[in-house]
């Protein structure tokens, strides 16, 4: 051990990666309050999901939100903790989370130029079995005059400013992109930091690994089904792909670009609009694997150039390594033609 204790002096935390991050760009420091906020959230949240059983904070709150889903005690708590902290940096004026029918209009006092777009806690149907978690953020800049408005937050995802989100594991992890790159930060609870450990992610070209609740076969597009065909029968002799299922959007995205492989939640015969969230879910998801060199398509376009039309809307994805999706691409050209 070095005469410096347990504790390297040249570790880079997160917070000092934005600050640097901020400083290159020139930019006015606002982003960088921005981000260092909901960064503190996503650490209250980290300590809450780990003390959810004993702090009785497991099971439903006794309501559905906009989209349907039954919200968990600890959706409640995360939301606020994120809401709040948002709109204490000084830097947000709309503010969209899946838990809440419109977007919140930031107090004027309390207003900055960015619009950011959350799920609080998603997969959050895991969390009594103890299942990863995580929060999903994207960050826009207001580019209209005039006061804040829910239309303000209708931006397709190439007007990403930042982007990334926390998984809630073995250890707790916030991955992020600004733009020039993806970066992986790890939490040690010793110090209460993100430490930097893997700088400039890049996914690989293809995988070996396909992830899709397949629960849905019966109601699967011929695409979808062909796709899978040859993943688990490939004609060249190769090895079959092996199939992982979490039902956890960022578990399964993470470990898509920590591995490498494909993830999918297209369009089926129930869910023809697809199921996951454009604003807070696939756009933000979308501009990480692009960062990291990966694709994210709904098959017919790339996912961030959609134009959303209302903040809940639902769009089909398919995202992950490069060679992987190009197939997925080609495959459902072939059927929609």
């Amino acid at each position: 051990m070095s005469d410096k204790g347990a504790f390297d002096t040249n570790v880079v935390t997160l917070t000092r990666f934005v600050l640097e991050e901020g400083r290159k760009a020139q930019g006015t420091g606002e982003l960088t309050n921005l981000l260092n906020s909901i960064c503190t959230a996503v650490k209250a949240i980290s300590t809450a999901v780990r003390k959810a059983g004993i702090a009785n904070l497991y099971g439903i709150a006794g309501s559905t939100n906009v989209t349907g889903d039954q919200v968990k005690k600890l959706d409640v708590l995360s939301n606020d903790l994120v809401i709040n902290m948002i709109k204490s940096s000084f830097s947000s004026c709309v503010l969209v989370s899946e838990e809440d029918e419109k977007a919140l209009i930031v107090d004027p006092d309390q207003r900055g130029k960015y619009i950011v777009c959350f799920d609080p806690l998603d997969g959050s149907s895991n969390i009594d079995c103890l299942v990863s978690i995580g929060t999903i953020f994207a960050i826009y800049k207001k580019t209209t005059n005039g006061e804040p408005c829910e239309q303000d937050a209708l931006q397709p995802g190439r007007n990403i400013v930042a982007a990334g989100y926390a998984l809630y594991g073995s250890a707790t992890m916030m991955v992020l992109s600004t733009g020039l790159g993806v970066n992986c930060f790890m939490l040690d609870p010793a110090i209460g930091e993100f430490i930097l450990v893997d700088r400039d992610v890049k996914i690989k070209k293809k995988g070996k690994i396909y992830s899709l609740n397949e629960g849905y076969a019966q109601h699967f597009y011929p695409d979808v089904t062909e796709y899978l065909q040859k993943k688990k029968f490939p004609e060249d002799g190769s090895a079959p792909y092996g199939s992982r299922y979490v039902g956890s959007m960022v578990a399964d995205v993470h470990r898509t670009l920590v591995y490498g492989g494909i993830f999918l939640y297209p369009a089926n015969v129930k869910s023809p609009k697809g199921k996951l969230r454009l604003l807070y879910e696939c756009n933000p998801m979308a501009f990480i694997m692009e960062q990291a060199g990966g694709l994210a398509t709904t098959g017919a376009m790339n996912v961030l150039d959609i134009q959303p039309s209302t903040i809940h809307q639902r769009v089909p994805v398919v995202l992950g390594s490069p060679d992987d999706v190009q197939e997925y691409i080609s495959i459902y050209k072939k059927h929609n033609k």
